[in-house]
């Protein structure tokens, strides 16, 4: 950026903060926001509340504590402002792409030290790839041509250190400020939960929603996803089972005796790798899914349509997705779909695709915006801090997308 461009920018946080400012409350409160996000993006090292404060706020440390740690603003009308700002900016530029507004749900995690941080346990880091101490936090992503913005978001909490009914976790819970309606969820629980959030809200309108395979495996939030009416293309596990024939025509006749038989066969139950690889090679279309840092992404694709195994049962009919990489040992990756027979592959591997703009949004969120340097044991902490973290990520899209606008007029 050059430096008017800089200044320009520096003058239009002033303008967007206002629209969140009445969020936070008094007066000092909404300064309180305007400098943490303001920190959040223009402090050179660590992005966390003393150095925010000292450097780009009124050097008030523990006011700008109180602000994240306690304050009784709501997080939730942070993140539906923002959902309001990204309809208006953001979603109108989906109106011409095959795919709309499309709602990435993912993880991340966030090493830390100790056991008093709400949500701290030893659990998967997918960020690392392995088992560590951290929290795990739960997020809705929604992607647009002109950008993406986080929707909303929700810290898990592990049962057995957080939510059992013992001495130990009520302590660490009052410690941790959880509030006693807060119940153990299941990951996929919880961002089911953020997609009927949204869909109640009813200022986004997602056109589908896609996951990686922690979700996909589980049968109770696709059930949800289908009872919200939304479509879907989630990854699935390479030993998922689907009918490759109707189910409804898989019952076996009466024989002479017994029982009038009411359950399908399983004859044609088959898993997805079986399924694709008995498909034929004119099946198979390459196509190129984005512009990559080195050209063209490309990959190819088959899909079929199949019934799903849901719950031990038959399910509703669905696509199965398959995408196969180029190299000569391919990575292949499995997807279910519940789009009409009708959608085309290109709007399939087009929305299966999309799950690199919540990579994106976490490591923009990492390495430039504070997403991990938070100083908050609370629960409410965290939330307060997701959400400005959001608000710090939007209003950097919104800027990167008029200077690119600018600079083609």
């Amino acid at each position: 950026m050059t430096k008017d461009e800089v200044r320009a920018a520096a003058d239009r946080l002033v303008d967007f903060h206002d629209r969140f400012a009445p969020l936070f409350g008094k007066e000092e409160a909404q300064d309180h926001g305007y400098n943490y996000v303001k920190g959040l993006m223009v402090c050179p090292e660590r992005k966390s509340i003393e150095p925010i404060a000292l450097n780009v706020g009124d050097g008030k440390v523990s006011a700008m504590q109180k602000f994240i740690n306690i304050a009784p603003w709501d997080h939730g009308d942070v993140q539906a402002e923002v959902q309001a700002v990204f309809a208006e900016e953001l979603v109108p530029s989906a109106a011409g792409s095959p795919i709309g507004v499309v709602g990435i749900v993912d993880e991340s995690g966030f090493t830390k030290k100790g056991d008093q941080s709400a949500g701290v346990a030893r659990q998967h880091n997918g960020r690392l790839g392995k088992e560590d101490n951290c929290q795990v936090g739960v997020f809705l992503v929604g992607v647009t041509p002109d950008g993406a913005a986080l929707l909303d978001h929700g810290l898990y909490l592990p049962e057995e250190t957080w939510c059992e009914d013992t001495q130990e976790c009520r302590e660490r819970r009052d410690k941790a400020h959880i509030p006693e309606r807060v119940v153990f969820q299941t990951k996929p629980q919880i961002a089911a939960g953020l997609i009927r959030l949204t869909a109640v809200l009813g200022v986004v309108a997602l056109d589908w929603i896609t996951a990686d395979e922690e979700y996909g495996r589980n049968g109770e939030f696709l059930d949800e996803l289908e009872t919200l009416r939304h479509r879907y293309v989630v990854e699935v596990p390479v030993n998922t089972t689907v009918w490759t024939e109707d189910p409804a025509t898989c019952v076996p006749p009466q024989g002479s005796r017994g029982r009038v038989p009411t359950l399908p066969s399983r004859a044609s139950v088959r898993s997805v790798a079986a399924v694709a690889s008995a498909l034929p090679a004119e099946s198979w279309r390459t196509l190129q899914v984005r512009q990559g840092a080195k050209g063209p992404l490309c990959f190819e694709f088959t899909a079929v349509r199949v019934w799903a195994v849901r719950h031990g049962a038959a399910g509703p009919p669905i696509w199965l997705l398959v995408r196969r990489s180029l190299e000569a040992t391919p990575e292949i990756k499995y997807y279910v779909s519940n789009g009409d027979a009708a959608t085309p592959l290109k709007v399939l591997a087009q929305v299966a695709c999309t799950r690199h703009e919540i990579e994106e949004y976490f490591e923009d969120g990492k390495s430039y915006l504070g997403m991990a340097q938070y100083e908050t044991r609370s629960w409410i902490g965290w939330h307060h801090h997701m959400s400005l973290v959001g608000m710090a990520h939007l209003f950097i899209t919104l800027t990167r997308r008029d200077l690119k606008k600018k600079r083609r007029s």
